[in-house]
């Protein structure tokens, strides 16, 4: 029953794609127009801008504007062919632009487990530290991350770094939260027993509270990690330099919107990649009581 429900739902997302992609064909097709006279002066600047006209009666070739699905996919296989080229600042492969913008991601979001996890443990584990600690987390946690670039531009004074801070501030709540309510949700049946058998705090923290709080985290985790991706977009695109978020936005400059759409299409995938891979860790620790 399950490997049918797949099967079906596998094939409803097919014929949604398709339908999306017809809508998308009849949306950006070129419109037949009457010919018209073109002087010498209007031939020599559309030949020079790659748009030399079409002949008399024919329909004009499709060369700006949003693409059609067909140029769209000869733009994508162009980029997917040659990922990782490098001409010069302004002109690098979409792998080398999300490798940039991955190791932005990892290094905040590790900051921020360094961080959260251990904190979230102490404040779940001790009502007064919670009670202590909620004000601050309740004023800086609806704080937009990007409303912290030039706070950290101005004292980090450095670009990198500072994207590197926003990721960080952007992905430790959710975990510190998660964390917190996790470890103080744990049943009180088994820490009791734990104690009964006088284990230590640190094997308590690891054998007892940790498997038992852990769906909880990666759920943090998880909620934190698709902020982060979401997050380093807008940053690289004030920080510049590289990244996918530079490259669309470099892109969007040169008013090239197929690349536009690759760009977009380039972060969903990545971003639906990783909830994947924390849906699948959040399956593995998750047990029935």
């Amino acid at each position: 029953m399950n490997h049918q429900l797949k099967l079906r739902a596998a094939l409803l997302s097919v014929l949604l794609l398709l339908l999306l992609l017809g809508i998308w064909q009849l949306a950006t097709m070129p419109r037949a127009s009457a010919p018209t006279a073109v002087s010498a002066k209007d031939a020599e600047y559309a030949a020079l801008m790659g748009q030399a006209p079409s002949a008399a009666g024919e329909t004009p070739a499709k060369v700006d504007g949003f693409p059609t699905p067909g140029q769209f996919l000869h733009i994508a296989a162009r980029h997917l062919s040659d990922p990782f080229y490098d001409h010069g600042p302004n002109d690098k492969g979409i792998g080398i632009q999300l490798a940039h913008s991955l190791l932005r991601v990892a290094l905040g979001y590790l900051l921020a487990m360094v961080v959260a996890i251990p904190l979230g443990f102490a404040i779940g584990m001790s009502p007064l530290l919670y009670r202590a600690i909620d004000p601050f987390i309740q004023v800086l946690k609806p704080i937009s991350p990007l409303a912290w670039m030039p706070i950290a531009l101005y004292t980090i004074k450095d670009s990198s770094v500072s994207g590197i801070f926003v990721i960080f501030i952007c992905s430790v709540w959710p975990m510190l939260i998660n964390t917190a309510f996790g470890v103080a949700g744990v049943r009180r049946d088994w820490l009791n027993v734990a104690r009964t058998l006088e284990v230590s705090p640190l094997r308590k923290a690891f054998l007892v509270i940790l498997p038992a709080a852990a769906p909880t985290i990666i759920t943090g985790m998880r909620i934190s990690m698709g902020i982060a991706w979401l997050v380093i977009v807008a940053a690289e695109m004030l920080i510049g330099g590289n990244g996918v978020g530079y490259f669309l936005w470099n892109e969007w400059n040169n008013l090239s919107l197929s690349n536009v759409i690759f760009a977009v299409l380039v972060i969903g995938v990545v971003g639906m990649l990783l909830d994947i891979l924390f849906a699948a860790l959040q399956k593995k620790v998750t047990y029935a009581e």
